[in-house]
């Protein structure tokens, strides 16, 4: 049975436009109001959204190929390449490299994708890999491109791609309909396809998925006129599982109805996720804004530590023991202080005695949601 480049319509991928015109809305929608939500924010909150955004699409598609890269040391080589004041950490290498990686896409969205473009981040994400013979450039090697499992007593091949030798035509076929498919048809529906398609040419020896997880960055930021800064990856990650086996339904069919709906459905859920941290920001913003005056060193010290960990918020809520830990203060005075940021509106108390736990107030869910 033939695989999907052997068919006699590649590379023509297909896919019902209507099952996503919804999707396709939503995502435009999200689009305007993602674009509303920037023009409101400063630049060092824009900054935090870049560095938060970036690390969050670094790390998930890093752990997508099984390797975690440490967050913090991700986020201190991110800024670093923008020339952000950061805390003098040491940054691991792999974290540097998905960091040079992940700043150049952001930096050169705008710019055709080319041969040149595609060995560079290949180079930048493989710079310390002496073992890789072909680094910063396509596969050579004349074995069999293959996706197996890893079962030792019964490999089973999911995937093979074409052959090394036919690897350059089949990218020069790719960049030429990637730099050129804007110009009609929906936009959810293409960036599925350049997925789907690049990654069944599998052009490099290593670092295929991670490459081509960029490129969904690059083309939804191409199509938005500016980087997009969603997490694609991070949703990927988070049903990994899923994603390859919709990845997977493209193997041997040029039908990519069932990768296109569930891509889609990925792409909206980072955006909502990415819309979330925005709307954290700007809340942050507003926050510190009416608190100006009104609060001691203390206090703004132990609020900017718990806007560090985003949305998410303080793991387990801020407790007077984490209060003492971060401020040095003693235990009355972290109960004074806890209290009057409770009276501001600052945070919201839950709980009693040793359970009492404090909320940054405009993180805490109703029946609506988020406030």
């Amino acid at each position: 049975m033939s695989w999907n480049w052997q068919l006699p319509g590649w590379p023509n991928f297909s896919f019902e436009t209507d099952r996503i015109i919804g999707m396709e809305r939503q995502f435009l929608l999200k689009i305007g109001s993602s674009t509303a939500y920037l023009k409101n924010i400063d630049q060092n909150e824009y900054h935090q959204f870049v560095v938060e955004i970036l690390s969050q699409e670094g790390s998930g598609s890093s752990k997508i190929e099984g390797e975690l890269l440490d967050r913090e040391s991700l986020q201190s080589s991110i800024k670093r390449h923008f020339g952000l004041i950061t805390p003098t950490k040491v940054r691991g290498r792999k974290e540097s490299l998905m960091a040079d990686l992940l700043c150049d896409v952001y930096e050169t969205f705008h710019l055709p994708l080319s041969h040149e473009m595609l060995w560079r981040w290949h180079a930048m994400l493989f710079d310390d890999q002496a073992h890789l013979d072909d680094k910063g450039k396509y596969r050579t090697h004349p074995e069999p491109m293959q996706i197996i499992s890893n079962r030792y007593d019964k490999p089973t091949v999911f995937f093979e791609a074409p052959p090394s030798a036919k690897v350059f035509d089949e990218m020069t076929a790719f960049i030429s309909w990637f730099n050129s498919i804007k110009e009609t048809g929906t936009i959810l529906g293409h960036v599925a396809i350049a997925h789907v398609y690049f990654e069944s040419i599998h052009p490099f020896e290593d670092g295929n998925g991670r490459i081509g997880r960029a490129l969904i960055e690059k083309l939804l930021s191409q199509y938005a006129g500016r980087p997009v800064l969603i997490a694609v990856s991070k949703v990927l990650e988070e049903s990994r599982k899923e994603y390859y086996a919709a990845l997977g339904t493209c193997n041997r069919t040029l039908d990519a109805n069932t990768w296109v709906e569930f891509f889609s459905q990925a792409v909206l859920q980072a955006m909502e996720q990415s819309g979330n941290f925005l709307h954290f920001l700007l809340e942050k913003s507003k926050l510190m804004n009416r608190l100006t005056a009104q609060i001691n060193p203390r206090e703004e010290k132990a609020l900017m530590r718990m806007f560090e960990c985003g949305i998410e918020g303080f793991q387990g809520g801020m407790s007077a023991e984490n209060y003492i830990k971060i401020t040095k203060a003693s235990r009355a005075t972290a109960t004074r202080d806890l209290t009057h940021l409770v009276e501001l509106g600052a945070l919201v108390k839950t709980g009693e005695l040793k359970y009492t736990r404090y909320w940054l107030s405009f993180t805490v869910k109703d029946e609506k949601g988020m406030r």
